[in-house]
């Protein structure tokens, strides 16, 4: 299985942090495929389905061999009034709620189930959403608390679809690198989902990730390059993983900003190129929700940086000496 270069991630137009209406989210998904997209990642947590179903409405009559598609399982969507006998509700996601990261959505809760059971449920349901007959890639969604029944219950599940024909390529998607590590040593995987953990401003997944899935032969795509913003624009207010960044997150990401601004380079380019220098790498997803912020991708991708400017920064201990750089 292929996937461009350039994927499109799909948590922003389910709404995260604020809504999206489905014509703007329509408008760049249909840009997204233009501009030669073809790989598309998207999870039922975003926006409680709104982005699987408006990624299915774009994809809708498109030759099914034409593009590639993942979504996730280990969270079930419930209405707000019809949650089972003691459900693992994932209570801070809940739109309406001040700390909703999701908003604009449908009146759902999302319970946590990484049961076998629980993951074809997923997947049907999923399926029917985006109107496919196939997922092309399957992925484990954050069982940060979760990892016996993602291991017992969800891998099995993944194990057999992939088997059936049902998936294509079976992995997992964290927001952490040693999870990410447990699972390749101890399953046998396709290829992971890592946000955030390798990126121009944290590289934990350099030393025993990143090696492990080399050595496996487990794909890595990436998500989160920016770090939620920070690295776009580190300003007081910045979002790192999610949430308000740190002072010393900011003054890392200034530091490295500077060194940029002297060899006239972008710090939104140093971190597009730094991710996708990596051997491990085969992806890059963007999450955004204007097209505007789409374009600048290929552009980022495309513009040379100079070999001193990497230099610079290792030599600063901004980055490892380690880290591969283009």
């Amino acid at each position: 299985m292929r996937v461009t270069r350039l994927g499109f991630g799909s948590a922003e137009i389910g709404g995260l942090y604020r809504p999206v209406g489905d014509a703007d989210a329509l408008a760049v998904l249909h840009h997204a495929w233009e501009s030669g997209i073809r790989y598309f990642d998207t999870a039922p947590l975003y926006g409680y389905g709104n982005s699987e179903l408006r990624l299915g409405r774009m994809l809708a009559g498109r030759r099914r061999e034409g593009f590639v598609v993942s979504t996730k399982v280990g969270r079930l969507l419930h209405p707000v009034d019809a949650l089972p006998p003691g459900a693992d509700v994932d209570h801070q996601r809940f739109d309406g709620t001040d700390d909703a990261f999701y908003q604009g959505t449908p009146a759902m809760r999302v319970v946590f189930d990484y049961s076998y059971d629980g993951v074809r449920r997923s997947v049907e349901a999923s399926l029917e959403r985006l109107g496919l007959d196939r997922i092309d890639i399957l992925y484990i969604h954050d069982p940060d608390d979760h990892w016996e029944a993602a291991i017992r219950g969800a891998y099995p599940a993944l194990h057999d679809l992939r088997g059936e024909g049902a998936v294509g390529a079976i992995g997992a998607g964290m927001n952490q690198a040693e999870m990410l590590a447990r699972f390749a040593r101890e399953g046998d995987f396709d290829c992971f989902m890592l946000a955030g953990r390798y990126t121009l401003l944290d590289q934990s997944a350099l030393v025993e990730l990143l090696p492990l899935c080399v050595e496996k032969n487990i794909s890595i795509v990436i998500a989160g390059v920016m770090n939620s913003g920070i690295l776009a624009d580190p300003r007081p207010g910045s979002r790192f993983d999610y949430v308000p960044a740190d002072e010393e997150w900011l003054e890392r990401a200034r530091a490295i900003q500077a060194v940029c601004e002297r060899h006239g380079a972008t710090l939104k380019a140093l971190a597009v190129q730094f991710v996708l220098a990596h051997p491990a790498v085969t992806s890059l997803v963007a999450g955004v929700r204007r097209i505007e912020h789409l374009d600048d991708y290929p552009e980022l991708m495309r513009t040379t940086i100079p070999a001193d400017l990497w230099a610079e920064l290792r030599q600063d201990g901004l980055i490892p000496a380690e880290a591969p750089t283009p």
